[in-house]
């Protein structure tokens, strides 16, 4: 490839575009350019040929067309050794454009701002950005795509370093740059204009992803699998990837998982509440008046499965509560007599106390050092838009080979006053507290998931099973003496009344569940004999 000998510069990002061209124009590079950038180039004393100047045709309609223009796409397309192409430009006046440094109308900025009108919105996307990059980088062979100011200082150095060219190896990243940054450009309008044009209730026929990779992780759910982070740049929300790390070892593949899921059951609860997370299962969970109350209530369910383990908190972490994490001399003194004594489980071993990550909206002083403090490796992350609204216009997507499943966010739930009581007892004021906080509870558990709980505290949890019926055995068999008198709640309908009445076998004395059996009768037959009281919620939370 010859040097670069002329560019065409629109940009509508500016930053460090003056110090670029002015290198180029020492470099004896001519300059095209239109608008905003030629006026900005001119101010600084640079050179610029105007572009319809060079193509002998006005800008028009607002500016609309000022590009799409035969000299300027045939500068760009033109192959250089081919003799047909050559002969065909020079016929027609067109030059060759060797170097396209171009970013777009800032579309995504645009509606991200409060009020911003649908004809607003549409004057921001743009037409001969996005047409000039696709030329230039199809013929990444001649031509030099720069697509984001972020590039300016690698040209320059290559330009410098090879007598004002570039390479192909760099044409080819920048040429791959070039067409993600259209791929997300063109994924914004579509779902911006699908949310105005179409049903909101309604799937989109196609879903185009903004992903963007921001982190190279060690390794995947296991060491021989490669893996990274990649950002939902469209979403409503940050989630766990637009958290903030403020301190601790790289997160995992498998943190991120569980930090999701600390994430997306903490925030499900109105009153302080702290969920233990093993293996994207609450293992801990509870709620309380305050957020150290609540840790430790959610401790005392399951300190055997707490090792290794992943914190979600709805509250600013105190130093209370900071100085109770991640603390071996407390887990001695305050958690293992408890447990034992409420749980009656005095053959478990306690390993000690080992927390591999904590999320939280934020976190005091005191307790932030207090936790630094307390383990070098402990990835404390902090997201303070915890509970962003429209978080539930966001949609759960999950990949599978040769495709994706995708279906609207389990954010959904029915409040007591719309309960079904379908049993002759009747359930008590405490005890429909207790429901409304296990019902919430289940809905975290992977399924079939039979949860079991005192007041508002977790005390033995059954997930993932392939029968309820083994699902309520491991719930009772985790609460030990604590299942008696406590509220179970199941993710999902009890097909026959066998699974009832293992339930009932736990010492539960209320149920709540969503119905819809086949069997519903004999299941409330079976309650009844057992004198229990049960509702039916009609909303089923399985959790795959």
């Amino acid at each position: 490839m010859a040097g670069i000998s002329r560019a065409l510069v629109s940009v509508s990002n500016k930053n460090g575009i003056v110090d670029f061209c002015e290198v180029l124009t020492e470099m004896g590079v001519e300059i095209l350019s239109t608008g905003g950038t030629m006026r900005a180039l001119q101010d600084a004393g640079l050179p610029v040929t105007a572009v319809d100047e060079y193509t002998g045709f006005p800008e028009m309609m607002d500016g609309r067309v000022k590009t799409l223009h035969p000299k300027i796409h045939g500068g760009l397309l033109a192959l250089r050794d081919n003799e047909e192409h050559m002969a065909e430009a020079e016929a027609n006046d067109v030059q060759m454009i060797d170097m396209v440094v171009v970013n777009l109308y800032p579309f995504e900025q645009t509606i991200a701002q409060e009020g911003v009108s649908l004809e607003e919105a549409v004057e921001q996307i743009d037409i001969g950005g996005p047409s000039m990059v696709r030329s230039a980088a199809k013929n990444f062979r001649d031509v030099t795509i720069v697509p984001d100011p972020c590039y300016y200082e690698l040209i320059i150095e290559e330009l410098q370093a090879n007598d004002g060219e570039t390479t192909l190896e760099t044409r080819q990243a920048m040429a791959l740059a070039a067409f993600e940054m259209t791929c997300r450009y063109d994924a914004s309008i579509s779902c911006y204009l699908r949310a105005q044009f179409t049903d909101e209730e309604a799937l989109p026929a196609v879903i185009a992803p903004k992903l963007r990779r921001i982190a190279d992780l060690r390794y995947g759910e296991n060491p021989h699998q490669s893996a990274a982070l990649y950002q939902d740049l469209g979403a409503n929300e940050p989630g766990v990837a637009g958290a903030i790390q403020l301190h601790g070892r790289e997160l995992s593949f498998n943190n991120y998982l569980d930090l999701t899921a600390a994430l997306e059951s903490a925030r499900d609860f109105e009153e302080p509440t702290a969920i233990i997370i093993k293996h994207l299962n609450p293992c801990g969970a509870a709620s309380a008046d305050t957020l150290a109350q609540a840790f430790e209530h959610a401790y005392t369910a399951d300190p055997v499965s707490a090792f290794g383990s992943v914190l979600g908190f709805n509250r600013v972490v105190d130093a209370e509560t900071a100085d109770a994490i991640f603390n071996n001399e407390w887990l001695e003194e305050v958690i293992k007599p408890r447990f034992y004594e409420e749980s009656g489980l005095t053959d478990l071993t306690i390993i000690g106390a080992f927390v591999e990550a904590i999320i939280a909206p934020g976190y005091e002083p005191d307790a932030l050092e207090i936790l630094k403090d307390r383990s070098k490796n402990m990835r404390i992350m902090l997201l303070d838009d915890f509970a962003p609204s429209g978080r539930d216009l966001d949609f759960d997507m999950r990949a599978i080979p040769g495709g994706m499943l995708v279906q609207d966010r389990d954010y959904a739930s029915v409040p007591p006053d719309d309960w079904e009581i379908v049993t002759e007892v009747k359930p008590t004021d405490e005890q429909i507290r207790s429901m409304v906080f296990a019902d919430r509870i289940a809905k975290h558990v992977k399924s079939n998931a039979i949860v079991l709980v005192q007041g508002t505290h977790l005390v033995g949890c059954g997930s993932g099973q392939m029968s309820r019926v083994d699902s309520s055995i491991i719930a009772a068999r985790k609460a030990g003496e604590r299942a008696a008198g406590s509220v179970l709640a199941s993710d999902a309908m009890f097909p026959a009344r066998d699974g009832l009445d293992e339930a009932a076998a736990t010492g539960c004395s209320a149920i709540i569940q969503p119905g819809g059996s086949r069997r519903d009768d004999e299941v409330i037959e079976a309650a009844n004999e057992h004198g229990i009281a049960m509702v039916m919620t009609g909303m089923r939370h399985f959790w795959h």
